[in-house]
């Protein structure tokens, strides 16, 4: 083998040395590009979920959503959930049809890429034995030949040399048939050897060779499949999730248009509706009956008109006036901070009522639970008694007991929260009857209603007593007791309120605001005489100085 043909095999042998490890290489780099990507869906799948967690928490049952756009929200919030989970399943599948797989088809590659190398350098060195042996016994045969020929040149001149003795030339004529003897032996080796290597030559480049040439090519053409079979398989791990993704975000719509503004309001209405009945017609009470009169026509002299309509409110009935907005709930403003009780006479009655329903159907629950539990314990009994074998019957007896015990227990809550329910029921029936009963006995438009529910139907009753309860006044309900120094702190100030505004009784005179309504429907105000009171809100115009302190937007 020549030279030539040695660069050509190495050459071609390191071509493909090279080239299959870059398939296997780039095999490897696109297999990191894909876990990189899997890293990804599951980092992004556990930020979303999360991202759920944070702005869906657990909550207790009394904070359970009930407004269409938060349950929208949360709904939202579990296809999001759903969504994370895809995309966990899309990281799932890269991992193991993709990744994994690219992994150990990487090895198997490796693996077959250095068998079929080992079998052509064994190859190789193969026809290179098959050589040195052939040049081997080239070159002996002609190193014999070139002694043959010394030989014969020896024996050539002895026998022509009339000098020469016999036994000269007979050893020379020994030594040229020994050399030519040696020679044709080694001709017959070397013919030998090159016929061999000959043949182990066509059969390395015409068998051995091309096969491992094929084997390289047919694991390079299997890798290019891999990999196009593995590209397809990643993009398969995102369609397969298309349809359920899609529910996801059809879920995601379906919650946007169940938000509903009209039920959402609705809920508002019923979770803040109170139950209160609207302030009533501020009276008048005429305080003119003991000043002089002028003439016969009677008319009020040294009385501005401007100040008749301003009644001066004792301070009993002032704190009882704002004692009954105390418990109503601020639709704009803060919430007072009510501490809560047993009977939720801290609610007003509308939400008393529906807190005490709610709480008497929530022991019934627990009735029903312990009444079938002690059923259940009864039967046990009975058949412990009927096959002692089975267990003693005794055992049971104390968890009958404390079962009946909560039974007991949970009959006599039931029974007081409803009869704080009937009270509260026979409250606002009452309530409706009073309103009713008002409404039929109003005359004229002139009729107020007093703080404490009186009115006066006839304009004739102006020059009575306040105290004097007119003719056809329907039965004062019984006030609640208070406190009488329940409001001290806010009445019994030494010093003078400073004035935050000023109001004007409609068609009279001005009066200085104090004290702004506090959502009871009264206004404490101040006569230009120092004199102070309550007005009714509705019927005064009201405007509060900018520059006052403490001075807030009246609504």
């Amino acid at each position: 083998m020549n030279d030539l043909t040695k660069l050509w095999f190495s050459d071609q042998f390191e071509n493909l040395d090279k080239h299959t490890q870059w398939g296997i290489d780039f095999l490897e780099r696109y297999a990191k590009f894909v876990k990189e990507r899997l890293d990804i869906e599951q980092n992004y799948a556990k930020q979303l979920r999360n991202l759920v967690k944070k702005y869906c928490p657990k909550r207790s049952k009394d904070e359970e959503p009930r407004f269409t756009s938060c349950l929208s929200f949360y709904s939202i919030m579990g296809e999001l959930n759903d969504y994370a989970g895809q995309r966990e399943v899309v990281a799932e599948e890269m991992s193991h049809k993709v990744y994994n797989e690219l992994m150990r088809y990487s090895q198997e590659l490796k693996a077959e890429r250095k068998h079929h190398l080992q079998e052509g350098r064994k190859a190789q060195q193969f026809l290179d034995h098959c050589w040195k042996q052939m040049d081997n016994s080239k070159k002996k045969f002609e190193r014999e030949c070139r002694e043959a020929e010394k030989a014969q040149m020896t024996y050539d001149r002895l026998d022509n040399d009339i000098n020469a003795t016999k036994s000269e030339v007979e050893k020379a004529k020994a030594q040229l048939y020994t050399r030519t003897h040696m020679a044709d032996e080694s001709k017959n080796e070397y013919a030998a050897q090159l016929q061999n290597f000959n043949g182990e030559q066509w059969k390395h480049f015409n068998n051995s060779i091309p096969q491992i040439f094929k084997n390289l090519q047919g694991m390079d053409e299997r890798r290019t499949v891999k990999l196009g079979e593995t590209y397809r398989s990643f993009a398969e791990a995102e369609r397969r999730v298309i349809p359920i993704i899609t529910k996801c975000l059809d879920g995601m719509v379906s919650a946007a248009k169940a938000v509903d503004e009209q039920r959402d309001s609705t809920i508002v209405v019923e979770s803040f509706k109170s139950g209160f009945e609207p302030p009533g017609d501020f009276p008048f009470e005429d305080f003119s009956q003991n000043l002089s009169r002028t003439g016969s026509d009677g008319t009020i002299s040294n009385a501005p008109k401007g100040e008749r309509e301003l009644a001066p409110v004792p301070r009993s009935e002032a704190k009882h006036t704002i004692s009954r907005g105390k418990n109503k709930l601020w639709l704009f403003g803060k919430k007072p901070k009510i501490p809560s009780l047993e009977d939720f006479s801290h609610l007003p009655p509308e939400q008393r009522r529906k807190r005490l329903q709610q709480k008497i159907d929530e022991l019934n629950r627990e009735l029903q639970k312990e009444t079938d539990q002690r059923d259940a314990l009864n039967k046990m009994k009975d058949v412990y008694e009927k096959n002692p074998q089975m267990g003693d019957p005794n055992s049971l007896q104390p968890k009958i007991s404390e079962t009946n015990c909560n039974i007991q227990k949970l009959r006599s809550e039931i029974h007081k929260n409803e009869t704080w329910l009937s009270e509260v029921e026979g409250k606002q029936s009452s309530r409706g009857d009073r309103r009713h009963s008002a409404d039929n006995h109003h005359h004229t438009p002139h009729g107020r209603e007093s703080p404490e529910g009186s009115y006066n139907d006839d304009t004739s009753q102006e020059h009575q007593t306040p105290h004097h309860t007119p003719q056809h006044r329907p039965a004062q309900p019984a006030q609640p007791n208070h406190d009488p120094h329940e409001f001290d702190d806010e009445f019994d100030d030494d010093d003078p309120l400073p004035v935050i505004g000023h109001c004007k009784l409609r068609h009279q005179g001005v009066l200085y605001i104090i004290e702004e309504d506090k959502g009871d429907g009264w206004t404490r105000a101040r006569k230009q005489s120092g004199e102070e009171g309550y007005v009714p809100t509705s019927y005064v115009e009201i405007t509060i100085e900018k520059n006052s302190k403490g001075a807030v937007t009246y609504i």
